[in-house]
């Protein structure tokens, strides 16, 4: 998803970088849906999700200063960054059973591949994704969406390399589960 094209984008972080009051008007609802869907990758809880935006939300304004515009897409990876960082944080806090330490790397079950997405709506893959147990669901995000490794994400949240690539496994098979369950729900329609 790309929201400007070209010169737009980097107008809006001139304007920014100037204090312009309607450029953070602009930003805000520019990013705000954008945002909220990067947050509730990570967060399933409404009004937590709608706090951490406003946390983003001010980093973002308070640090617009220190952003460096490196070509298209650049402003949309800094709020991206800004906001996964939030909710890590939010995460780590909140820590008490989030991320199950676990003792071995072999997987719950084996993995017999994954039924088809074909038909699925997007929206409802998204919530399956958010009705995963936390620790699951940000090891998931992490690997799927941020691109980032087993070794970073132990880093990132704490954990054993090996407790990321379970979770991620077993975040795996329970989507796998929910999909197939959709699949079979949704076959006569």
């Amino acid at each position: 998803m790309r929201f400007f094209i070209g010169d737009k984008e980097k107008k809006l972080v001139n304007r920014l970088h100037d204090g312009d009051k309607t450029a953070m008007q602009d930003f805000y609802t520019l990013y705000a849906d954008y945002i909220a869907s990067v947050g509730a990758r990570y967060i399933d809880n409404d009004d937590d999700l709608k706090d951490l935006m406003q946390d983003c939300m001010v980093k973002m304004i308070t640090s617009i200063g220190q952003f460096d515009y490196r070509g298209p897409g650049s402003l949309q990876a800094w709020v991206t960054r800004i906001m996964v960082n939030v909710s890590l944080s939010f995460l780590k806090q909140k820590r008490t059973e989030a991320f199950v330490a676990l003792d071995t790397d072999l997987p719950d079950e084996p993995d017999n591949g994954y039924p088809p997405l074909d038909e699925i709506p997007p929206d409802v893959i998204h919530q399956m994704v958010r009705e995963l147990p936390t620790g699951y669901r940000t090891v998931f995000n992490l690997f799927v969406f941020e691109d980032k490794s087993h070794q970073e994400i132990a880093q990132l949240l704490g954990i054993k390399r090996d407790s990321s690539a379970s979770q991620l496994h077993r975040a795996k098979n329970m989507l796998a589960k929910k999909i197939e369950q959709y699949n079979k729900n949704n076959a006569t329609r």
